[in-house]
């Protein structure tokens, strides 16, 4: 592909910035949402998103009646009035802190009971299984208790146990989002209005009512509303959020140009060519919708452990109530027995145990630059055997830089550069602004330029110190038949764009500028290249430009002139044989970023890219996914330990509340059981606050 220069005066349009995850499960345990764009309106529907917040709205709800019906029941209760050594006694007092416990066993415990019946029809019983059995045989014989059974009851365990697990819930939706907003955003690149030209007037109109063959005005610096075919004019337009090719394309009559790309300075006429579903744009929000929607759901750690703890915990509070009774015990002590076996297995701990950890990793990684929007994948990055980044603004800054003057005729290159510059000090374009911050960083002088003017499509020329001067593309010289010297060509084909200076069509030197290499992409792929992860390049640029980067970095592999589909399809294609994290910043990426198994979007991209990524980069520093996979690996080590401690102390406290010692006279009693338990969810906890200091360094990494 040959480099342009552009002299059009491209301004290239500021790229927005700043996903909610991509997860599509608000909680496995209550329910799913699904977004359902409309690509023909290019308005995709809020629904789902809508639903998501409700449900977090509903659970905050839930949480803040039940804490505050929480404290009276805690006044109320035997367990703690003992604990504390004070005594509450009033006419009435047990059967207040029956219906005090009631509405939140009712009201609290709704979506656990919800989850409950979800997963009996589903035949997974798990966490909701545990909490909703848990509960409920709580609730009834506390409730038995009050109305003439002889025990103590766990009013204040079921409110507690309700209280943390609705917690619980809550921060694990909160890091959870729906799919929607990313395809929100990609319908929001294209304009709402378009200049028609009908009858010789222009008129303002929806770009929904455009159909084929209309003809819209498209004027500098406007986002180009259609895909379609210039009939007018000549300009530069930027494609970068859309292709991932970096330098601005000159277009002219005859030229195709897509809807979303950025207009340069020159004003076209464009006929409409596609429109609704059939655009470009369109075709990139089918390629997200359909990646995010085929993305595989890994069942959590903690769903797995509740179906075991479930498990047990009922076959053994069963057989516990069965084999007292038919030991001849009295049937009291027999559900007494069976009861203390369901507390002392009640998940307060297991609830926490990944919730917790979950928390503690995301905030630190926030106050670290590392914003993580979808769990799952955050956890799944421990495993990532592959690392694959976008070119243009991840492993570059997106911003040219001169890398070679090359004298011909001129042989001073500080002058060559000057009178380039003061030349370039007239335009806007990427490559102009480029040179004059080179030229005042060294101090060169800035020349008066006459008779400036533009050479469309092919470059600037002026007058300096009475001497004709042009900058052009190389393109300019094969056209004109000027003969392009050895050197010009070599520079060319290390993929840089090249400018070249003439007096009268007598080449006098030339400036090479590529696109900079960020200095912590070295340092990004030397450190994952150690962890034993191959680091890849997938870019929408020519291979000259890519295999210059790639040679630069010492990437394992690259893979140039990328469309977005094929971006998707590449990616498909890696993961048969590794796991994949996808890193980039633009709309092209976006069905890339969806596909992968982690998508990491740099944080100065663009907000379609943002909202595709599973984890966004604040710090525009791709060493950071470095410790994106290093936090992955402490946290998941974390949540283990978690999980380890949450179902292994029931190995020792399940069989003691079951009553197996009593003939050595040792019986866990219900308020040791749950003494234990409520012991379990505090050494949980600390060890999830743990995390913060062993991963203490990270800022710093």
């Amino acid at each position: 592909m040959e480099q342009h220069h552009q002299h059009n005066t491209a301004r290239l349009a500021e790229e927005e910035k700043d996903r909610d995850t991509n997860g599509q499960r608000l909680s496995d345990h209550v329910h799913e949402v699904q977004p359902s764009p409309s690509h023909d309106k290019m308005t995709p529907s809020h629904q789902g998103h809508v639903a998501h917040g409700d449900m977090i709205q509903d659970f905050k709800r839930r949480l803040i009646v039940s804490v505050i019906l929480t404290v009276p029941v805690l006044i109320l209760s035997h367990h703690i009035q003992q604990f504390f050594g004070f005594s509450l006694r009033f006419p009435g007092s047990e059967i207040l802190l029956f219906l005090l416990a009631s509405v939140v066993y009712f009201y609290g415990g709704y979506p656990f009971f919800a989850g409950f019946k979800d997963e009996l029809k589903k035949r997974l019983p798990g966490m909701m299984t545990l909490v909703a059995v848990a509960i409920t045989v709580a609730y009834l014989y506390s409730s038995a208790v009050v109305f003439g059974l002889s025990g103590m009851d766990f009013f204040w365990e079921l409110v507690t146990l309700i209280d943390i697990m609705l917690l619980g819930h809550l921060i694990e939706m909160r890091s959870t989002m729906g799919a929607s907003r990313a395809l929100e955003e990609l319908a929001r690149i294209l304009p709402s209005q378009a200049h028609l030209i009908e009858d010789g007037e222009v008129r303002e109109v929806n770009v929904s009512d455009l159909k084929p063959e209309d003809r819209v005005l498209v004027k500098p610096g406007e986002k180009i509303p259609v895909d379609g075919q210039v009939l007018e004019g000549a300009t530069d337009v930027n494609e970068s959020m859309l292709t991932g090719e970096s330098q601005p394309v000159i277009k002219k009559v005859g030229d195709e140009v897509m809807g979303g790309s950025i207009n340069g300075s020159g004003s076209i006429t464009v006929a409409v060519k596609k429109t609704g579903k059939d655009t470009y744009l369109s075709q990139v929000i089918e390629l997200v919708k359909q990646a995010q929607e085929s993305r595989s759901r890994t069942q959590n750690l903690a769903n797995r452990a509740a179906f075991v703890l479930t498990v047990v915990a009922l076959a053994v509070g069963s057989l516990t109530l069965a084999a007292w009774l038919i030991y001849g015990k009295e049937f009291a002590f027999a559900i007494e027995r069976a009861v203390t076996v369901m507390v002392t297995a009640c998940p307060h701990a297991l609830g926490l145990a990944i919730p917790l950890v979950v928390a503690v990793s995301t905030s630190l990684a926030a106050k670290s630059g590392l914003l993580v929007r979808d769990r799952q994948a955050f956890e799944s990055a421990r495993d990532i055997k592959a690392v694959v980044f976008d070119k243009t603004g991840t492993l570059t800054e997106g911003r040219f830089g001169l890398t070679d003057i090359l004298p011909l005729e001129e042989k001073d290159r500080d002058r060559i550069l000057a009178q380039a510059s003061s030349l370039e000090g007239r335009a806007e374009h990427p490559i102009a602004r480029a040179l004059m911050e080179i030229a005042e960083d060294r101090g060169l002088p800035i020349y008066d330029v006459e008779h400036f003017h533009l050479i469309p499509g092919e470059g600037i020329q002026g007058r300096i110190e009475g001497r004709h001067l042009k900058i052009v593309s190389p393109n300019y010289l094969r056209q004109h038949g000027i003969a392009r010297d050895a050197k010009l060509e070599g520079l060319m084909h290390q993929g840089k764009t090249v400018v070249v200076l003439l007096e009268d069509d007598r080449p006098l030197g030339a400036l090479a500028l590529a696109d900079i290499v960020r200095k912590e992409s070295r340092e990004a792929v030397n450190a994952l290249k150690s962890m034993g992860i191959r680091c890849m390049m997938l870019t929408g640029d020519n291979r000259y430009v890519a295999e210059a980067v790639s040679k630069e970095l010492g990437l394992d592999e690259f893979f140039a002139d990328v469309l977005p589909g094929e971006k998707a399809e590449t990616i498909r294609k890696i993961q048969k044989e590794f796991s994949v994290v996808m890193v980039g910043d633009g709309v092209n990426d976006a069905p890339a970023l969806a596909q992968a198994d982690v998508g990491i979007a740099i944080g100065a991209g663009t907000q379609v890219a943002i909202q595709t990524a599973d984890i966004v980069l604040v710090r525009n520093n791709p060493g950071d996914v470095v410790n994106i996979i290093k936090l992955s690996r402490k946290t998941y080590s974390k949540m283990l330990q978690n999980l380890f401690w949450a179902t292994g102390y029931n190995v020792i406290a399940i069989p003691l509340a079951a009553g197996v010692l009593y003939s050595w006279g040792i019986l866990l009693s219900p308020a040791a059981g749950a003494l234990l338990m409520s012991l379990s969810t505090v050494i949980v906890a600390a060890n999830a606050k743990t995390l913060k200091y062993q991963s203490a360094p990270l800022a710093n990494d």
